[in-house]
């Protein structure tokens, strides 16, 4: 059998270098977000000016922590689709048939994507503080502790999703009828607390809720919840969702 250690470091290699040689994919990720904040960041900005918002900032400083989760959110959840691909050319029925643990190949796919995600989340961080000049820059490590745990858990629920479906067209379907309300319920547009209910509870049990308010509070001081509450509620999550990718790819076959 294959050391586990190295199972993990080859896949997070080879996830890592296939992003790497796409530069399309690359650039598209990294300024599709910028486009958020500048259009839409801006424009409410400016429609906004001069009436009290959100703690006394104005709109495009409230909404940068949110793009910044966002880029992270979409990376790390659509990476799943690289499984049906895998499947589709033959490389996932040889990564089944290895002489190395299936749980340390998953993770190590897991940990190569949640890389990937991170290293998007830091440019388009790097870029809101451009935009932004109200965002807090000594909050950086809280906002890299916050995306590392939303990559890998919604890395993990892109993984687990892929191992159940067979086709591309029906990911993203799927992918996207999750996504959207994960998005919208996850503070980054508007606070939580204005939701009406049940809408605001509800909201909670969305993960990416204490990403982005984790994010917030460490850029601009406007986290509605605990950091230690934050920090807790992704770590659980993180492990959830890591241990159903890991279950339902060691129950994975190819026909």
């Amino acid at each position: 059998m294959v050391n586990p250690l190295g199972a993990i470091y080859i896949m997070w290699y080879r996830q890592v270098k296939r992003f790497l040689r796409s530069r399309s994919r690359i650039i598209v990720s990294v300024v599709q977000p910028i486009i958020w904040m500048v259009f839409l960041g801006l424009g409410f900005t400016s429609a906004l000016r001069g009436k009290p918002l959100f703690g006394g900032v104005d709109y495009l400083t409230f909404f940068a922590p949110g793009v910044i989760m966002m880029a992270v959110f979409f990376t790390a959840f659509f990476s799943g689709i690289s499984v049906i691909w895998d499947r589709e050319f033959g490389f996932l029925k040889e990564i089944l048939v290895a002489p190395a643990s299936r749980t340390a190949i998953i993770f190590g796919r897991i940990l190569g994507d949640a890389t990937i995600a991170l290293l998007q989340g830091v440019a388009v961080m790097v870029a809101a503080f451009f935009l932004a000049s109200q965002l807090n820059p000594l909050g950086a490590g809280w906002v890299l502790a916050a995306a590392f745990l939303t990559s890998l858990q919604f890395t993990g629920l892109g993984i687990t999703l892929a191992s159940k479906l067979k086709s591309f067209e029906g990911f993203q379907l799927v992918n996207t009828f999750i996504s959207m309300p994960l998005v919208f319920l996850s503070g980054a547009f508007y606070p939580v607390s204005q939701l009406p209910p049940p809408a605001s509870q509800l909201a909670y049990l969305n993960p990416l809720v204490y990403g982005v308010d984790l994010t917030r509070e460490a850029l601009t001081g406007l986290g509605s919840l605990p950091t230690s509450l934050n920090l807790a509620a992704l770590l659980l999550s993180s492990l959830l969702l890591i241990g159903f990718a890991a279950w339902s790819f060691n129950k994975a076959t190819v026909e």
